[in-house]
């Protein structure tokens, strides 16, 4: 039995089909902020609790044998919004849930960072940076991954094999849609706008990784022996990309597919995220290739939005920070109001 926490966002929805499709029992953990329709065609297959990750009840422990931590806010404008939830759910939470697993002897612990932790700023010095870089985060996100990863890994011992996976900037399908992600957000415009900006001329770095891949890591991190992978970071990456090659790298695949767009550089000067990222030490220790382009991951995504009637490309439950600050008002009104009807 895996639990995986936070299995139904962005990327859980996705892990816990290809955990379900190896044949693993899968129990998930989530509070549901986004609903269940990243999960609505599996539930039948999951063992599904309800719950906020920041009180964690032993109970949902039973009979597990590894957990998969993929909860918490999981970006930068959600962090910023509520910097006291955003530490609670990504530090506090993952120190708890990782204490609890420890107790019950669950020894496999994957735990979801960022190489965000990276960012240098846009004045920053252009390096590529692996696992051994020292890093010195100053983003509330970012911050809180790194704090959240020494505390896991302090914990590490013969009892306890903590794995942390420092992921790019992540782009594809998922159901549990997300239209505030770099090249899904490109995609969002080109198919509502016919065009695409690129902030700042698009000079900045970014390392960036398709959904598939970054399910496919989490899957050879659970699976890998102890040795190779307790106590251990690794960054998960295709390859890094400036801004402004993406961009054309998303319309050449659009234009494959029949759709025209136009592309818009916008010189303002903005405070924006730079980095690059080595991938050698995932690739040598445990054989991981992200395998999945830009291009095929855009038509993908173009076909598969379309399947799913995932067009309504306003709707603020595919923005993060969109959603949560309509959540958090509708939670005030209904205090006052109670039950709608």
């Amino acid at each position: 039995m895996v639990l995986v926490v936070g299995g139904a966002g962005y990327v859980g929805s996705m892990l816990v089909r290809e955990l379900l499709n190896k044949g693993y029992a899968v129990r998930i953990f989530d509070k549901f902020y986004y609903g269940v329709r990243g999960i609505k065609d599996i539930e039948d297959r999951l063992e599904v609790i309800h719950g906020d990750m920041r009180n964690i009840d032993p109970s949902i422990l039973k009979g597990v044998n590894a957990v998969v931590n993929v909860g918490g806010l999981s970006n930068d404008p959600t962090a910023e919004y509520n910097p006291r939830a955003n530490y609670e759910m990504n530090v506090v939470a993952t120190k708890n849930l990782a204490r609890v697993s420890k107790e019950r002897g669950i020894k496999r612990f994957v735990f979801a960072s960022s190489c965000s932790i990276y960012d240098l700023g846009f004045r920053g010095e252009d390096v590529v940076q692996d696992e051994e870089t020292k890093v010195s985060p100053k983003a509330v996100y970012s911050r809180s991954k790194y704090d959240a990863e020494k505390v896991l890994l302090e914990m590490a011992g013969d009892d306890f094999c903590p794995v942390i996976l420092r992921k790019g900037t992540i782009f594809g399908f998922s159901y549990r849609m997300r239209y505030d992600l770099v090249v899904n957000t490109f995609v969002k415009d080109a198919l509502t706008k016919r065009k695409i900006t690129i902030f700042r001329g698009g000079e900045m770095w970014r390392p960036l990784v398709d959904i598939s891949d970054t399910v496919r890591a989490y899957l050879v991190c659970l699976e890998a022996s102890e040795d190779k992978v307790k106590s251990q970071i690794f960054n998960v990456s295709y390859d890094n990309y400036r801004i402004s090659e993406l961009a054309y790298r998303v319309r050449e695949a659009l234009e494959d597919i029949g759709i025209k767009i136009e592309i818009e550089v916008d010189y303002a000067p903005l405070n924006v995220r730079s980095y690059r990222v080595s991938t050698k030490k995932i690739e040598s220790a445990l054989g991981f290739h992200a395998t999945s382009s830009v291009e095929n991951s855009v038509k993908n995504m173009v076909r598969m939005i379309n399947k799913c009637n995932y067009t309504d490309f306003l709707n603020p439950r595919y923005y993060n920070i969109q959603w949560m600050t309509l959540l958090e008002v509708v939670e005030k009104i209904l205090k006052i109001s109670g039950s709608i009807f």
